[in-house]
């Protein structure tokens, strides 16, 4: 029941980890691309990166939240990762989230609402 859902809400952030990644992954598909999960020793991670087949990527963190802490948190996390690997940087960085805009910070990560998907 809904009241139960709230005082689930770590549950509901994997439920809906679990439907954005089924989506990227239809996405990744039709490129020819392949979507991975990643984490580093240091405990460093992306919810989702999709590589290309000519080695292009783009990286993805996925947030159930969309207040500016969640995707400050979000976008810091990419911007790490982009600056510990090697090469050409990502095509693209995102933070997609539930609800709220879609926009690109002014440190050039956007922020998705899932809704946009559909779009």
């Amino acid at each position: 029941n809904p009241a139960r859902v709230l005082r689930e809400i770590n549950w509901m952030g994997f439920l809906f980890e679990s439907l954005v990644v089924r989506d990227l992954r239809v996405y990744a598909q039709a490129l020819d691309g392949q979507l991975f999960h990643y984490r580093d020793s240091n405990g460093l991670e992306a919810d989702a990166i999709i590589e290309l087949p000519d080695g292009r990527w783009a990286a993805f963190e996925i947030k159930l939240g969309s207040t500016p802490a969640v995707v400050d948190e979000a976008a810091a996390n990419l911007l790490n990762l982009k600056s510990l690997v090697a090469g050409e940087g990502p095509l693209a960085m995102g933070v997609i989230t539930a609800t709220g805009y879609a926009l690109t910070r002014r440190d050039g990560v956007v922020q998705i609402p899932v809704g946009a998907f559909s779009a």
